[in-house]
């Protein structure tokens, strides 16, 4: 096979030195590769960002602005200069690899003071968030524009109220079903002419959902920008359905919910939230927003049309724009293409209503016979992500159990070792948002660990108030970490998408400073008091249940109750 193998290759890299690349060839790689370099350059760190870019010219070239040369090349590319390259590098000869070692590096003595160990932090970064524009298309839908001139990328988003919570009392899984199908052929386009285009342009698509919304998105070139955006309104008001193509799609999903069913995270996001929103609420569904493998099997080629139109629609879509382009050049493009998008019938609309919580707790154990962990999952209901102390909110979490140096990973990681990372966290949603705890911990400390978990989340409202000390270090992690938040057009087109779901000011990053700043131990103590109800959580242990059964009932929980694996 190795040697069969060798001689196609041989074949393939013969003719190609005979003939040499396509036009269209050389374009596709040139666009790839030309994007691919820009978009890494809107980062400072990471594989591909400035850093990265510069030490790479440095190292290779000589030259840390190389990136500028390898652009230009790029762009002048021809099929007779690859071609010429092709036959210099890969003609006859042979190829040897001699490896040399490292010679031994040490830190340079001069310019660096380094007696006095690392440099203070004497100021904060300041945030640079760009002014936000709003506006509208002739046939009324919003768009709202921001200007982040410093690489030619245009990030277009397509923002619809829609989301997972659509499904509800219809056929679960719908919702992101049909966003899938939105890249598989739209307009004169098939499945993988449409994804060849867009590789041709350089452009990365994007569309799913999170519980509140539908997003469509696209990352283009400026170059590209007015083809990408026929090929965005193709995909938005002309998608094809094609029924092969919803075959294949469905048997993906199914395969991922099949695969869902023997992950533990998944299980439990898919089971908590009908019991603590319950069985009739729109949020009462499973938070992987895959659905249920009866009701993508029910799912057809109608229903995704009908939700297509439903939700998908110009009067329940908001245009985002964020990139190196104006408000004067994008608007008649997008008015070009979406302007005249007109739809009939009435569109979708979805009720969250207020659920109460439990008068007491429980405890579910999923029994996973020989399992040698117990994941815990626990969850109640607290206030909407949108509410007025969010920030107090957040940064008492952040203190507790939302980040690795919180009260409850350094318990049970650090101090006990009986877990790999616990947190407490809070799923953004529109409505009530779940309260959650999460602890994957060793099978023989799931008792132990349930009381400690209980120890803190009862200390932090009692005897073991917020400290001074952990306001503050949540304060500076904030604070400081809030500039490089906002680092890509792609981190404030983010930003934006979120102040539209939770209906805050498109500014509210500029204002965060100054909250985080302002807060109080007492601010602290009120979000705790208003969030955390450690006797009405409900309880999701996924374990070997014989072993792990009494310790659960010893735990104090509330009613305790086993489930198996194969009723899931």
């Amino acid at each position: 096979m190795p040697a069969k193998v060798e001689r196609e290759m041989d074949k393939i890299i013969a003719e190609f030195l005979r003939k040499g690349p396509s036009r269209d060839e050389v374009e596709l790689v040139s666009t790839k590769r030309r994007a691919s370099i820009i978009r890494g350059l809107e980062e400072v760190g990471g594989f591909g960002g400035k850093a990265d870019t510069l030490a790479t010219g440095e190292y290779i070239a000589g030259d840390p602005n190389y990136f500028k040369t390898e652009l230009e090349e790029l762009a002048n590319s021809t099929p007779k200069k690859v071609k010429a390259a092709a036959q210099q590098w890969l003609g006859d000869g042979w190829h040897q690899i001699t490896f040399v070692p490292f010679e031994e590096h040490t830190a340079k003595a001069e310019g660096v003071d380094r007696s006095t160990g690392l440099p203070s932090i004497d100021a904060e970064t300041q945030l640079s968030f760009p002014q936000v524009t709003e506006t509208e298309l002739s046939n009324g839908i919003k768009v709202v524009f921001a200007q982040r001139s410093t690489v030619p990328l245009v990030n277009v988003a397509v923002q619809f109220d829609a989301g997972y919570a659509a499904d509800a009392g219809g056929k679960l899984g719908l919702a992101s079903f049909t966003t899938r199908m939105l890249d598989e052929g739209a307009g004169d386009y098939d499945a993988l002419e449409l994804a060849a285009e867009l590789e041709q342009l350089g452009t990365n698509l994007n569309s799913g959902s999170n519980l509140d919304t539908t997003t469509v998105s696209m990352s283009m070139l400026k170059e590209n920008m007015k083809p990408s955006l026929a090929l965005l309104g193709d995909i938005l008001k002309d998608p094809s359905f094609d029924k092969e193509e919803i075959e294949r799609q469905r048997a993906l999903i199914l395969s991922n919910i099949a695969q869902q069913k023997t992950r533990p995270v998944s299980i439990a996001l898919t089971l908590l939230p009908p019991l603590i929103y319950g069985d009739d609420h729109a949020y009462g569904i499973p938070f992987t927003g895959t659905g249920t493998a009866e009701d993508v099997q029910a799912i057809t080629r109608s229903d995704l049309v009908t939700f297509k139109n439903t939700w998908l629609r110009p009067d329940n879509a908001t245009i985002f724009v964020v990139g190196d382009t104006t408000l004067n050049e994008i608007k008649p493009a997008l008015e070009k293409e979406f302007g005249k998008w007109k739809v009939s019938g009435s569109k979708g609309s979805k009720q969250i209503a207020q659920a109460e919580l439990p008068e007491q707790g429980q405890a579910i154990i999923i029994d996973r016979p020989g399992s040698q962990q117990s994941l815990i999952l626990a969850a109640h209901l607290a206030p909407p992500t949108g509410i007025d102390n969010n920030i107090a909110i957040e940064a008492m979490n952040l203190t507790l159990g939302g980040a690795f140096t919180a009260r409850v990973n350094m318990n049970l990681r650090e101090d006990k070792g009986w877990s790999y990372g616990a947190y407490t966290f809070l799923q953004d949603a529109r409505g009530q948002r779940p309260f959650m705890v999460y602890a994957p911990v060793q099978t023989d400390q799931t008792g132990p660990s349930l009381l400690e978990l209980k120890k803190e989340l009862n200390g932090y409202l009692g005897d073991k108030p917020p400290m001074a000390m952990e306001l503050e270090r949540a304060r500076l992690d904030e604070v400081r970490s809030l500039p490089g938040q906002f680092e890509t057009a792609g981190s404030v087109l983010g930003s934006l998408l979120s102040s539209s779901r939770f209906n805050r000011q498109y500014n509210y990053p500029e204002t965060l400073v100054e909250k985080y700043n302002g807060l109080t131990l007492d601010d602290l103590n009120e979000a705790a008091a208003q969030v955390i109800h450690p006797d009405k959580l409900t309880w999701l242990i996924i374990g070997d249940a014989e072993k792990i059964k009494a310790e659960v009932e010893a735990a104090g929980l509330g009613p305790v109750s086993v489930q198996s694996m194969n009723s899931l």
